[in-house]
């Protein structure tokens, strides 16, 4: 009898075996990302640092938060383990610098200095913190370069490429819906909620922190 030979082809819809697995691996690397980053749960800060902006400003650094956050993820699923090596950091480190950043800022929040935070030494909010640490923050570089060491075909990698991009675009658009709540409160409102971000972001800090420290010591 001749060899049987199974294609890699489905009946219907042309579709390999290796393109559903590429979909399956593209949905749950946005899925995962996308929990990770938590642009809703970034909204509330994002609101806090530029509550004093005018309307199209607001939306520029949303879109600039997300284009850096992009930035930082893509250096770091390419060359993000080499980086580290380098310069001999751990990637515990890594998390307690950026709860720390975080921690500094958190404080500027909850005591009305926000000002301090986008004019003071011609620094942009978009940069820091909300596009590192707070969205590419060193829970989604670490599950980026977990998802990099998996690929072991192109359409795989051109699928994580696609949920990279797609969290990023997500980003944008959450955060850029945001800024319609400064238009119907008050500056009592806006003051509000500068509170409420610094109280999120103190407890998002503290809480890297620990989980670095508790790693150093089961070390």
């Amino acid at each position: 009898m001749g060899e049987v030979r199974v294609t890699s082809k489905c009946s219907k819809g042309g579709f390999s075996v290796k393109d559903v697995g590429a979909v399956t691996f593209a949905i749950q690397s946005f899925v995962t990302l996308f929990v990770i980053m938590d642009p809703p749960g970034a909204a509330p800060i994002f609101l806090g640092l530029v509550a004093d902006k005018t309307q199209r400003i607001r939306r520029i650094l949303a879109m600039q938060a997300a284009a850096v956050s992009f930035l930082v993820i893509s250096i770091f699923a390419l060359f993000g383990r080499a980086i580290l090596e380098y310069l001999n950091i751990s990637l515990e480190a890594l998390q307690a610098a950026g709860a720390l950043l975080l921690l500094l800022v958190a404080l500027e929040l909850l005591t009305g200095n926000t000002k301090s935070l986008s004019e003071g030494n011609n620094t942009n909010v978009a940069l820091v913190p909300l596009g590192t640490p707070l969205l590419a923050g060193p829970g989604a570089i670490v599950a980026t370069m977990i998802f990099v060491q998996q690929i072991d075909s192109r359409e795989m990698g051109i699928a994580l490429i696609i949920a990279v991009i797609a969290v990023h675009v997500a980003i944008a658009l959450v955060l850029m819906a945001s800024t319609t709540i400064l238009k119907v409160i008050k500056e009592t409102g806006v003051t509000l909620i500068a509170r409420i971000a610094g109280l999120l972001l103190a407890a998002i800090a503290v809480q890297m922190l620990v989980d670095a420290i508790r790693i150093f010591v089961a070390a």
